[in-house]
């Protein structure tokens, strides 16, 4: 598998990366599940109305496959329905990585004019 050599030669990153993939596609099948559920919709209804056989659509709600934006856009249509894909911060990548030195308040500024006595003879 590619992912697998690419942990191999990339390492960790690679390896959390490769992970994001299948957690992705849990989290669509469970919400298109979850749409069937409300709309009380079976596979085979889901099916009939993509064109489909039922073994796609199982295929599909598995989560085993690597599903695409082609095929989430078609059960979408299917239902007369939407997809939203929104990217957010994570807890951990909130705080910007930077090798420079943290920056601190700066200090005080100084006075454009220097003190002068008040009172010159």
């Amino acid at each position: 598998m590619a992912w697998r050599r690419s942990v191999a030669k990339y390492g960790e990153d690679d390896r959390a990366a490769g992970a994001a993939g299948p957690r992705l596609a849990r989290q669509a099948t469970a919400s298109l599940a979850g749409l069937l559920a409300e709309r009380g919709m079976t596979r085979k209804d889901l099916a009939d109305c993509m064109g489909v056989s039922p073994g796609r659509v199982s295929q599909i709600l598995s989560g085993g496959e690597n599903l695409t934006l082609h095929s989430l856009a078609a059960v979408a249509d299917a239902l007369d329905a939407r997809v939203e894909i929104t990217f957010h911060d994570t807890p951990a990548r909130r705080e910007p990585v930077t090798a420079e030195p943290a920056l601190t308040e700066p200090a005080e500024p100084a006075p454009l004019h220097p003190a002068t006595p008040s009172s010159r003879r």
